[in-house]
């Protein structure tokens, strides 16, 4: 089981990089209705990883928290799923 959760992403802006603070992730494309597959992605000792889907550059800054990005607003936070 993994240790902590993978951050999702987001390009709703069509931008061409993405900088984010974690070197995992996983990418959806646009938000629904206009995602892709979501796949894992891992940096591993690099410093950038191309999504294979959108071809967003996600570039690793140590800058920012794993939970940020910049541009911002590119973090998918889930909802809470009622039970």
């Amino acid at each position: 089981m993994a240790a902590s959760v993978v951050p999702h992403f987001a390009n709703d802006l069509g931008v061409e990089k993405i900088y984010i603070g974690a070197k995992e992730l996983q990418c959806m494309g646009a938000r629904a209705p206009y995602d892709h597959p979501h796949v894992y992605l891992d940096m591993g000792a690099d410093s950038q990883i191309l999504c294979p889907y959108c071809s967003t550059l996600y570039v690793y800054d140590p800058r920012l928290g794993a939970g940020e990005s910049e541009p911002k607003g590119c973090l998918v936070v889930a909802e809470a799923e009622g039970v």
